[in-house]
C-alpha cells in the first residue's frame, strides 16, 4: 500500500512539474508581456479588452499574459510588484527589459512588443 501511494505521489509530482515548466514565464525564445493586476481593479478592467485583443493578435509571435495577483498573491511577490496593474516586458532571451506601473495604452504596448520582436 505504501509503495503504491509513493509511486502515485511521484507520478503526480512529475506531471505537475512538467505542466509548470510548460507554463513558466517568461516563455523561452518568446517576447513576453506579463500584466499583473486584478479583475476588479478599475485600470485593470480598462486594460482587459486591450490585452485580449493583443493576445489574439500576437499569438504565435509574442505572449501577452494576465495574472490576477488578488487570486494568486504569490505571483505578485514573485515579480516584486508594489502596485497594480504592473506590466513587465521580456525579450526573447527571457531578460526583463521594461516595467510600467498603472494603465498602459494599446499603442505603448504594441510599440514595445514590436521593438522587442524586431531585435
Amino acid at each position: 500500500m505504501k509503495k503504491s501511494l509513493l509511486l502515485l505521489l511521484l507520478l503526480l509530482f512529475a506531471l505537475t512539474g512538467t505542466a509548470f515548466a510548460e507554463n513558466a514565464l517568461p516563455r523561452p525564445n518568446t517576447v513576453t508581456m506579463i500584466d499583473l493586476g486584478a479583475k476588479s481593479c478599475i485600470p485593470c478592467k480598462m486594460m482587459a479588452p486591450i490585452l485580449e485583443k493583443l493576445e489574439a493578435e500576437y499569438r504565435g509571435k509574442a505572449d501577452v499574459v494576465f495574472i490576477d495577483v488578488w487570486q494568486n498573491p504569490d505571483e505578485g511577490k514573485k515579480y516584486g510588484i508594489s502596485a497594480i496593474p504592473t506590466q513587465i516586458f521580456y525579450n526573447k532571451k527571457g531578460e526583463e527589459v521594461g516595467r510600467h506601473q498603472g494603465f498602459l495604452d494599446e499603442k505603448s504596448i504594441r510599440d514595445t512588443l514590436e521593438k522587442l520582436l524586431s531585435e
